[in-house]
């Protein structure tokens, strides 16, 4: 079927923390919220349908997951990305990061040294930092506009006693998808010193043009047995709000202790809508992503050629996947405090504002949402820039 993305769908009466956290989070209500990673768009038909199904029972208790479940998102990553993983291999989450900080509180003790390369995704700040670990910095570099992995620095901080390497893949908020060879030698340095690798790969299905995702557990056994992957269908199929993440773990060891601690904590269940709706994403959801990567690259070129026309101090990126723009604002000449100010102030947008220091003068903007949303927040960005130009020279 043919979907409509153009559809302006009011979240404001359905709890949405898009929208009913602004306040909070940006001190206004009268911004366009383009900060948090989740869409605008309604999921797929036969995802609802699933779920229509599913209300229409009128019971609502405990579930068991079939076998069904996992066999569906091993057929969905062996189709479509060669990685013939298996269900045995997997365990329920919540979310990828509330499995994260389960895995790291059982894996690893306070101190140990966790490794992450920056700019990236704030949460893998807060949560090595939140629960007493070590955080250890390996830098991205920029070499002609394009984010690449520094292999020395990365060495040279793996030598140091790292314990585990949180992998971004693909990327948030660069919008790279690592190379095969990108992470083969990445994960070779891991190998080398020890260190496990925990794969957040949430994003892999969002990617566009001559971009391939590889799953780094695919890549050798060597490389599965040495990681723990997390996936989920909640970036791609919009479900986030239904909290069912799959942990793909190449120790049975690990998995066995992870499964003891959902047991022994009462969460080891889905809810009985996240159940069919997992399910049917991963059997009967081509047809609207394929529909919603061509709509999504739109709305990145449309971004992309605003900019050049009417705001080139901006510089936005073109992001290999994820509906995340990665904007330089450097030219600006706004301290961090300062540009946040301004893009909350005048440009009245609320946009993703810390991943790091190197993200000090960019900022993330989330284009998962109709275009004429966007054509929106790209004037309030224009009619703000050329006012802070016109503040600039009479000054």
């Amino acid at each position: 079927m043919k979907y409509n993305f153009d559809e302006v769908v009011c979240r404001k009466n359905n709890n949405a923390a898009k929208y009913d956290e602004l306040g909070v989070k940006f001190g206004r209500e009268d911004l366009i919220p383009m900060w948090i990673a989740d869409m605008d768009f309604k999921t797929a038909e036969p995802i609802m349908e699933a779920m229509r199904a599913r209300l229409e029972q009128g019971i609502f208790g405990y579930v068991s997951r079939p076998d069904s479940y996992y066999e569906s998102v091993c057929d969905w990553f062996e189709k479509k990305h060669g990685w013939a993983v298996k269900s045995d291999c997997m365990s329920h989450s919540h979310g990828v990061i509330p499995g994260m900080v389960m895995m790291m509180k059982e894996f690893t003790e306070p101190g140990d040294k966790i490794m992450i390369q920056s700019p990236v995704y704030n949460e893998f700040f807060e949560i090595v930092n939140d629960h007493g670990r070590e955080l250890v910095v390996s830098h991205l570099k920029l070499s002609d506009g394009k984010y690449i992995m520094d292999y020395e620095d990365f060495e040279e901080k793996a030598k140091s006693g790292v314990k585990w390497f949180l992998l971004c893949n693909p990327h948030n908020p660069v919008g790279r998808v690592w190379t095969a060879d990108e992470l083969r030698k990445i994960g070779e340095i891991c190998l080398k010193y020890g260190i496990k690798v925990i794969a957040d790969e949430i994003h892999c299905e969002l990617v566009y043009g001559g971009s391939r995702y590889t799953p780094f557990a695919s890549i050798s056994e060597e490389f599965f047995k040495n990681s723990i992957t997390c996936i989920a269908p909640s970036k791609t199929f919009n479900l986030a709000g239904l909290q069912s993440s799959i942990i793909v773990f190449g120790s049975k060891d690990e998995k066995k202790r992870y499964d003891y601690l959902l047991q022994i904590n009462d969460i080891k269940r889905n809810n009985c809508f996240s159940l069919v709706a997992v399910e049917a994403a991963y059997r009967h959801g081509g047809e609207w992503l394929e529909q919603l990567l061509a709509y999504l690259k739109g709305n990145i070129d449309y971004v992309h050629d605003y900019c050049r026309e009417n705001i080139p101090q901006i510089k936005p990126n073109v992001p290999e996947a994820t509906y995340l723009i990665w904007m330089d604002c450097s030219e600006l000449g706004l301290t961090q405090e300062e540009l946040k100010e301004f893009m909350t102030d005048e440009a009245r947008l609320a946009l993703g504002l810390w991943y790091g220091e190197e993200s000090r003068d960019h900022v993330r903007m989330n284009i998962a949402c109709p275009r004429s949303v966007v054509e929106q927040a790209m004037e309030r960005l224009k009619t703000a820039v050329e006012k802070l130009q016109k503040i600039e020279k009479v000054s």
